[in-house]
């Protein structure tokens, strides 16, 4: 059967990332689940050709692990700021949606679809300050040192600049914000679901496990290369600074 012929839960079925595909689209697949894609594609006005090939593009990307042992601050900076991005632009959206438009007469488990929706929302808004915060201060002064390292600075201001920070206190307080998810995988029991689940619940917890998946990966950078990297650049800065008021 093509694929523009069956159901969308037939086709999320097939593979829950599909959901994510048809949620930028507009579709939400859980309010078309007995039509086809063709059907949806034709009543909201969109390129079913379009959607498909986005629909394919999902198995030709590879999520190959990228080493960035070797990069500079700055550019690891970058690709982690590139995350924040589409975790605060596209994954937390969608996941809050999904958890929104959660229904207790077709999900059943009351009490989870409640505290669900309860807890996300707080999730969401502390990850966001929480990164908010980290490029604000934590991103910013390691910038300032790696521009320093280069020798572009200003000896008064960088003093005040590594008077008024401490990598040591970043480092303590990131380790506090290691476990975002707990609080969701206390209430989900380890995202468990019986065999009698809804495809909307089973896609809700697919995302759930991928975005701690992620959040683990995405903290790893930040604690083993970028903290390493920090605390050493910010020791050949203090060498240097040393060194300048000295014959100064």
């Amino acid at each position: 059967m093509s694929v523009v012929d069956l159901k969308l839960n037939e086709l999320v079925s097939q593979n829950y990332i599909y959901a994510s595909v048809l949620h930028y689209f507009g579709i939400q697949f859980y309010n078309y689940s007995e039509n086809t894609l063709a059907e949806v594609c034709l009543s909201k006005g969109l390129n079913v050709r379009q959607v498909i090939q986005s629909l394919e593009d999902v198995h030709r990307k590879t999520h190959q692990e990228i080493s960035l042992i070797n990069y500079p601050v700055d550019l690891i900076i970058q690709y982690l700021k590139h995350s924040h991005f589409i975790f605060i632009q596209r994954k937390l959206p969608y996941m809050a949606r999904l958890i929104e438009d959660l229904e207790i007469e077709k999900i059943g488990k009351p009490h989870l679809v409640r505290d669900l929706q309860l807890l996300f929302p707080l999730f969401v808004e502390d990850f966001i300050h929480h990164i908010h915060e980290e490029e604000d201060t934590f991103f910013k002064y390691i910038l300032i040192l790696h521009q320093a390292s280069l020798g572009k600075y200003q000896v008064t201001q960088l003093y005040q600049e590594m008077e008024q920070n401490s990598l040591q206190y970043f480092v303590l307080d990131h380790h506090t914000h290691d476990d975002e998810m707990s609080g969701i995988r206390e209430i989900t029991n380890n995202y468990e679901l019986s065999p009698q689940a809804s495809l909307h619940l089973k896609v809700l917890f697919s995302e759930l496990k991928s975005l701690e998946t992620e959040l683990i990966n995405h903290a790893k950078i930040e604690d083993e290369i970028l903290c390493v990297k920090a605390l050493k650049l910010e020791m050949l800065v203090k060498t240097m600074l040393k060194q300048k008021i000295k014959f100064n």
